[in-house]
């Protein structure tokens, strides 16, 4: 911050898709005085965010928790499981799957990369056309995003597990839900996921710091035969302490004070109602967007997400100067176009410990922004969002 600048009243609208606005109650468990990470009472704190995170990921299995951003869940996912040389089945979706991609190349693994536009998913119809192809089952794993933050677009992970069992292949399914995650459903032993990727610093509601690994069986068992050096991200040196609760290195203590916090926040609302809020506030979004005459990034409406939204600004309009507008004026931070969408979209995030007047408070916000930057668009975005979210109850009024 500019200590020149004159203070922005109010609170600060953090409205891109992550990190997402850390709630008053997880910032007061942060507080708390750090412990000794070897005593009795952390062993109660490892046991409890090891098992409630299990209830998040829908899964039986272990849960691995790393101090790491996501990018080295990504890491851990693949080293754990895959050998030099090892080839990948990868699909386009975006700016985060490239990422993941290269993090591939360099690790010494062969990715196939399906290409796309970026305006879709992750297609389950061509995954299994090229998992037939492999006749001698030379791909050893299938690597997908759920939720592309840099396109607003989330694949049907059910579908594609559907895929490679109808092409009868063995090939791992590994997942990345880094910004679906406690935001999204997703359902990890149901649909057959083999490696599922998380952090914190999204649906979890947390500062960065966290990163998360859940592990079928079939996942590690793979461990036995991959030879990608790993050592901080070994997966069998985190569960030997893990079983009693604790971790092989010192954890990041405080962040796990505030995801004791985050879990239970999540079930006293009802996972359900969550998807549920997150879906309603995505659907206002895109009526704003709609009514004000703009695009909306993602093609398929089966793949919208409850995330976040991606507007295409019209030819000639930058979207980063929208967005700077936006900050200057408003105190209003919108997520950026990354890559090859650079300049041309800008991100609304919708999810986290958001609710509705949050919602609109930004749609009010990029509505008058419009204006400012003199962007083509027609009034009444805010209203159409406004007369959705108040005809349309929440999980909670409708299940009362």
């Amino acid at each position: 911050m500019n200590q020149n600048s004159p203070r922005n009243a109010g609170r600060h609208f953090l409205q891109i898709p992550g990190p997402s606005p850390v709630p008053e109650r997880v910032l007061a468990a942060l507080s708390r005085q750090v412990i000794d990470h070897r005593g009795p009472d952390f062993q109660v704190l490892g046991k409890r965010v090891l098992e409630g995170m299990k209830s998040i990921f829908k899964t039986a299995g272990p849960v691995v928790i790393f101090p790491a951003s996501g990018t080295g869940a990504w890491e851990a996912a693949l080293v754990n499981t895959l050998s030099s040389g090892d080839t990948v089945l990868m699909v386009e979706t975006g700016h985060f799957a490239t990422l993941w991609k290269n993090m591939a190349l360099r690790l010494g693994l062969v990715p196939e990369f399906l290409p796309t536009d970026w305006r879709g998913g992750a297609d389950a119809g061509p995954i299994e056309a090229r998992l037939k192809q492999d006749k001698d089952h030379k791909i050893k794993a299938v690597c997908v995003v759920h939720n592309e933050t840099s396109t607003g677009v989330t694949s049907r992970i059910d579908e594609v597990r559907k895929a490679i069992d109808a092409a009868g292949h063995p090939a791992l399914l590994l997942v990345d839900t880094i910004s679906s995650l406690a935001s999204v459903d997703f359902r990890h032993d149901e649909w057959g996921a083999d490696v599922t990727i998380a952090c914190s610093q999204k649906g979890l509601m947390l500062p960065p710091g966290l990163s998360f690994n859940a592990i079928s069986q079939k996942a590690m068992n793979a461990t036995k035969t991959s030879n990608l050096p790993k050592s901080y991200w070994a997966w069998d040196e985190m569960m030997k302490p893990n079983s009693t609760g604790f971790f092989p290195y010192t954890p990041s203590t405080n962040l796990l004070y505030g995801l004791v916090e985050a879990i239970d926040m999540l079930h006293e609302e009802g996972l359900d109602r969550v998807f549920a809020r997150h879906e309603r506030h995505a659907e206002a979004t895109r009526r704003a967007v709609r009514a004000w005459g703009l695009e909306i990034l993602c093609r398929d409406e089966r793949l919208y997400s409850p995330v976040l939204t991606a507007v295409i600004l019209p030819d000639g309009h930058d979207a980063d100067r929208f967005r700077t507008i936006a900050l200057d004026r408003f105190d209003l931070s919108l997520g950026t176009g990354l890559s090859k969408l650079a300049g041309k979209v800008f991100r609304i995030g919708h999810l986290g410990d958001t609710n509705d007047l949050t919602i609109l408070g930004t749609l009010a916000g990029v509505e008058m922004t419009l204006k400012l930057a003199g962007v083509p668009h027609k009034a009444g975005g805010v209203a159409a969002a406004m007369a959705y979210l108040s005809s349309a109850p929440q999980a909670s009024q409708a299940a009362a």
